[in-house]
């Protein structure tokens, strides 16, 4: 057999006949041989790799993320590079340089504060580089994207407390710029309206997702005359921060207050109280968003319009949440 037989029946089976496919697939077993990625990446100028850029790669929520993503990647024969924009601008400016010198056939942006004219200098050039956006959205880029239903999620936390009788509710947000953060205050706020209550501005409390914010509003809180008896908070870490810095002042959760979470970290269970919480399907996510990617990369999208997939997510009741008793609440306000 030539070797451009064999390299078709590895490359495109499909394109030579049965019996050439058993022939080379007989002496590929016989003598073990292995396709070398790298020599066939650079014959068809392609990397045949993903670049998955996210705002924190200490970030526990990202894991299960990346690692859905590396599967889907390694099904289709692909390999991912991965980029922390945590140190801001300076590591997009890289991520363009990956792009654009071939070390990537596309990118997959978990990163909603990402400047919108630095992605268009990607897309809108004279190569343009498949972009998916996941989590998270970058305001005015009509980009394909995979989300979950934050602000319906959040309005479904929030109801949560309500319908366990607590009528002063408070929230930890997340970062100012962040698309999901503001989406998850929007459906906290909408379900108070629904419930005709009112928005506190004492008790909207600033975070960051990360623990560190939690535990700063824990003493916010602690400092408040008027106190709420429970709290949503924008994710997971914040409100585990939350918990801690509560401990620490000598209030317990949920007999002193009821707290709610988002994402349902693999810790969310095994912490004390197990946290009440929105369960995120991360694992869907991530295989859904490179798909989408890997799809555009080989030209398989016909779509005349990007797509938006919205995945549900789900409400984990555990022991962090307690319907409000009249003695709850008058002990809270009394601790003043």
């Amino acid at each position: 057999m030539s070797t451009a037989t064999v390299s078709r029946a590895l490359s495109q089976p499909q394109r030579v006949s049965e019996n050439t496919r058993a022939r080379v697939s007989k002496a590929v077993d016989v003598t073990g041989y292995t396709m070398n990625q790298a020599a066939r990446s650079l014959r068809q100028r392609v990397a045949r790799t993903v670049l998955v850029a996210l705002p924190d790669i200490r970030n526990p929520f990202f894991s299960s993320i990346l690692d859905a993503v590396e599967r889907e990647a390694a099904r289709r024969g692909y390999g991912i590079l991965v980029a922390n924009l945590y140190f801001g601008h300076e590591t997009v400016w890289r991520l363009q340089d990956l792009l654009l010198s071939n070390r990537a056939d596309g990118l997959l942006l978990l990163d909603g504060s990402v400047n919108p004219n630095h992605l268009r200098l990607l897309t809108d050039g004279p190569v343009s580089i498949p972009v998916v956006l996941a989590c998270e959205e970058v305001p005015h880029l009509n980009y394909h994207k995979v989300l979950t239903d934050n602000a319906v999620s959040a309005e479904r936390a929030t109801r949560h407390l309500i319908d366990l009788g607590h009528l002063d509710i408070g929230h930890i947000m997340g970062p100012e710029h962040n698309s999901a953060a503001q989406d998850r205050l929007t459906g906290f706020t909408r379900a108070l309206s629904a419930a005709h209550l009112p928005v506190n501005p004492n008790w909207l409390f600033r975070g960051n997702f990360e623990m560190e914010s939690g535990f700063a509003a824990a003493a916010r809180f602690m400092a408040l005359e008027h106190r709420p008896t429970a709290i949503f908070a924008a994710n997971d870490e914040s409100a585990i921060g939350l918990l801690s810095g509560l401990r620490q002042h000598g209030l317990a959760c949920p007999q002193d207050i009821s707290v709610v979470g988002f994402d349902d970290l693999e810790v969310a269970p095994h912490y004390w109280p197990p946290l009440t919480t929105i369960r995120q399907p991360r694992e869907t996510l991530g295989r859904m968003a490179a798909e989408t990617l890997i799809d555009l990369i080989e030209g398989e999208h016909r779509a005349t319009t990007p797509l938006r997939i919205v995945l549900s997510s789900e409400l984990i009741v555990r022991g962090s949440t307690a319907r409000l008793s009249s003695a709850l609440s008058s002990a809270v306000q009394s601790a003043i």
